[in-house]
């Protein structure tokens, strides 16, 4: 090949190269030359944040604080995906998003395979009444109602909130029939087809979130078994960052929970505004707006750091009781057989979690309430161990409705005694620990002896048995007496023999104190 012709090609490369580098380099270069020319230097960069349509998150993804974040120069992007957990959980792992709701059983079981790629900065809300188990009264009237029963067909979604509701109801109070296995197992799509498939009568129990509770209870033959206004620490949302931008961007981190908290306080002193955008976001009526709105309650700076977080001025008391949540989802999820072991790097809840945020804006004292005259948290609503309740006569209690026998082992006394030995006090610490999660029921201490023997003096021994427990209760843990009920049944109320169960196993598990939730029924 001669010079001349070895020229041309060089030439035409160098021609296809320009062209090519031309025509990526230019859309590059319009873009910065439209930015420069804009108002679009004022951008600093945009922040996605996956979530889904639950009503807990509208703050973060309302026009309020898409407004803050876009004056402070970042455009804020919210995805729906759905409630996709594990995908969102991934999404968070490879960096493609930076910021990520969830619950906290659900952060637990999905992003265990990833590593917990993002940790918690800051509480968002509780379920307050958003999720409930609902049943046909002719079928089931209370949590013991199930128990034992084998033709309850129950409707829920896996993988929703209102399914760990199900799974921390069997754990607690004992009832595994609420997580059952084929055809008495209806999987859905959704708390809207659960409650249909309720509605319809096609299963007798349904787990839903609002709105689908206030539909079900309109009609007359749904009741509640129970819902989460009457439950402490059990559905909670939380805000999660990558781990890699929250050592590299820490600033933004900072910036983006104040604005949200500006806007929480900002939705709080104009509930006519929250109204306006949630029904301009949904296209719900007022009426559906404010039935969903009740079932979520935003948790406010001050109740961040005192009562979830353990941040509190010098001298005062605060609460980790997102450490304790996490703890207490972890052993849920085992019991249920989701994991075998504790799935949390190191068994430690504080890999989780990230204070350090919530420590700054403190040092600030910025503040930002959710509701009408709320106040900070203070050191007697931090504990839902230590409720106050009014005092009832016997009519007031006669009237009660049963929720459920909590979950407890068998409290051991020696033959004949009423004094409660180490062992019965480490079974009622663990009962305690699930108590915390109801904080609005009453509870009616029952003592059971067996059948054998002098009926009076069984009856004596029970109620004897029953008042230590009480007793334990007020001193140990503050509860208000006004809250507790003693009774002691002696043997007339022992229970039903297991199938294929000896009696001496049976007369042996019959001297017991159980402690039965009760509520008012309205």
């Amino acid at each position: 090949m001669n010079k001349t012709v070895i020229g041309a090609v060089m030439i035409f490369v160098l021609v296809v190269i320009g062209a090519v580098t031309v025509k990526l380099l230019l859309p590059k270069f319009e873009e910065s030359r439209q930015k420069e020319t804009s108002d679009a230097t004022r951008t600093k960069g945009k922040i996605t944040i996956a979530m889904d349509n639950w009503i807990g998150y509208f703050p973060l993804s309302s026009p309020e604080m898409k407004n803050l974040m876009r004056r402070s120069g970042y455009i804020l992007l919210c995805e729906d995906d759905n409630a996709d957990y594990d995908q969102r959980m991934a999404r968070l792992k490879s960096g493609e998003i930076v910021f990520a709701v969830a619950t906290v059983d659900s952060f637990i079981l999905n992003a265990e395979q990833y590593d917990y790629p993002g940790a918690i900065v800051m509480v968002i809300d509780e379920s307050k009444g958003g999720d409930a188990i609902l049943a046909n009264k002719s079928k089931v009237a209370s949590l013991d109602a199930l128990k034992g029963k084998t033709d309850i067909k129950i409707a829920f979604t896996p993988g929703s909130p209102s399914h760990h509701l199900a799974k921390a109801t069997a754990d607690h109070f004992n009832v595994p029939e609420l997580l059952p296995k084929g055809d008495l197992r209806i999987e859905t799509g959704g708390s809207d087809q659960a409650r249909k498939m309720l509605i319809s009568g096609k299963a007798d129990v349904a787990i839903c979130w609002e709105p689908d509770v206030s539909k079900a209870l309109s009609h007359k033959e749904i009741v509640k078994i129970l819902g989460t206004e009457d439950t402490e620490r059990l559905i909670v949302d939380i805000l999660l960052v990558n781990r890699s931008y929250l050592q590299k961007e820490p600033e933004i981190v900072q910036l983006f929970l104040s604005n949200y908290f500006r806007v929480l306080k900002k939705y709080r002193d104009d509930h006519t505004l929250l109204l306006k955008h949630v029904r301009e976001s949904t296209g719900l009526s007022e009426k559906s707006v404010e039935s969903m709105l009740k079932g979520v309650h935003w948790t406010n700076f001050s109740e961040n750091c005192e009562k979830w977080f353990g941040i509190a001025a010098a001298g005062s008391y605060a609460d980790e009781g997102l450490v304790d949540t996490i703890e207490a989802t972890v052993k849920i999820l085992m019991n249920t057989g989701d994991f075998s072991s504790n799935p949390i790097p190191n068994s430690d809840p504080y890999r989780l979690t990230n204070s350090t945020f919530l420590e700054e804006l403190f040092s600030k004292g910025i503040a930002g309430f959710t509701t009408p005259g709320a106040a900070a948290a203070s050191s007697e609503s931090l504990n839902p161990i230590e409720a106050r309740f009014s005092a009832l006569d016997e009519n007031g209690w006669n009237i009660l409705k049963e929720v459920g026998t909590l979950k407890v082992e068998p409290i051991v006394f020696q033959h004949g005694a009423i004094e409660l030995d180490i062992l019965s006090k480490k079974v009622i610490d663990l009962a305690v620990e699930r108590l915390k999660h109801y904080p609005n029921f009453r509870v009616i201490i029952e003592g059971h002896t067996g059948i054998r023997g002098d009926k009076n003096e069984n009856q004596m021994l029970s109620q004897d048995r029953a008042d230590a427990v009480a007793r334990y209760l007020e001193v140990v843990y503050n509860v208000d007496p006004n809250r507790l009920r003693v009774i002691g049944y002696g043997g007339l109320k022992p229970l039903k023999k297991k199938p294929n169960e000896s009696r001496r196993s049976w007369l042996y598990r019959l001297p017991r104190v159980e402690l039965v939730l009760v509520r008012e029924d309205f």
